[in-house]
């Protein structure tokens, strides 16, 4: 997907068959001359064509296709990505944040063309994504950044600096409505979900810890879904190395220890929507 290749044309510059390179991707044990001129051609080393020691990937499409699939079989999400977690959102999230990572893009050169036809690949992803969330319903801890929680609903759901007034504070409701609905969650507490704020600065980059059946797996993120978004620079990393799980399980559990929780949390997230709002009118 990242590559932008077709399967026939993939079939076709490696010498085997279209069948041949479905039945690959099923797992089926291919040749490693073919696996060579595999990796070659999409311009990945061999074990991250197949998946194992440390995935790189430089391309946002490819990198969030690789994390739907590994969260069809994840029964446990830790989070640590932005203001929100995405799989959280509302659906009126989704058609605010196509517009969002549009406004991203650059004007100069082929970058608006090019980068419209990755946004509506990743948003068709995150969909998906989403969608497999609701339906499975894998637990998931998330832990919130307080300044970025303030960042978020200062600045609303934008994907430049520059816009109308009008534009900007249409994209404040948005923001306010979906810190309101963690809000919620964080009040409530269903089964399955947990939310925290810390007073920390948390990196720019995201990381997911992912639990499946047989093994854990570490997704770190150079790109960034809603306010400020990046999805055109950077390198995901993917591994189920065990130093690297374990050191991002600890720094999550360190997070967690000290953050806000539960009703606190959600005083803490009604007190800065409540502030914002009345700047915001």
């Amino acid at each position: 997907m990242g590559s932008g290749l077709g399967a026939d044309e993939i079939a076709s510059k490696i010498g085997i068959s279209r069948a041949a390179l479905y039945r690959y991707e099923k797992g089926e044990v291919a040749k490693i001359e073919t696996l060579a001129r595999m990796a070659s051609l999409l311009d990945v080393s061999v074990p991250t064509l197949l998946g194992v020691g440390v995935e790189y990937m430089a391309s946002a499409v490819s990198f969030f296709e690789r994390i739907r699939q590994i969260e069809e079989t994840a029964e446990h999400i830790i989070v640590s990505s932005g203001p929100v977690a995405y799989l959280l959102t509302t659906d009126r999230y989704d058609n605010v944040l196509e517009r969002v990572l549009s406004e991203s893009l650059p004007r100069q050169g082929d970058g608006s063309k090019v980068g419209k036809e990755s946004v509506s690949e990743i948003m068709t992803l995150l969909k998906d994504r989403k969608k497999s969330y609701r339906r499975r319903q894998p637990s998931i801890v998330t832990v919130i950044a307080a300044d970025e929680l303030r960042r978020f609903l200062r600045n609303g759901l934008v994907g430049k600096v520059e816009m109308q007034s009008r534009t900007r504070r249409k994209r404040r409701e948005v923001a306010f409505e979906e810190m309101e609905r963690i809000a919620h969650f964080m009040e409530d507490e269903p089964i399955g979900v947990q939310i925290g704020i810390v007073e920390d600065t948390l990196p720019r980059t995201s990381f997911h810890v992912f639990r499946q059946p047989d093994r854990l797996v570490l997704a770190v993120s150079p790109y960034r879904l809603g306010e400020s978004p990046n999805i055109r620079v950077g390198v995901g990393m993917i591994t189920s190395a065990p130093e690297a799980v374990e050191l991002h399980e600890q720094t999550a559990e360190s997070l967690w220890k000290r953050a806000l929780k539960g009703r606190d949390a959600a005083e803490f997230t009604r007190r800065a929507i409540k502030r914002y709002s009345r700047e915001f009118t």
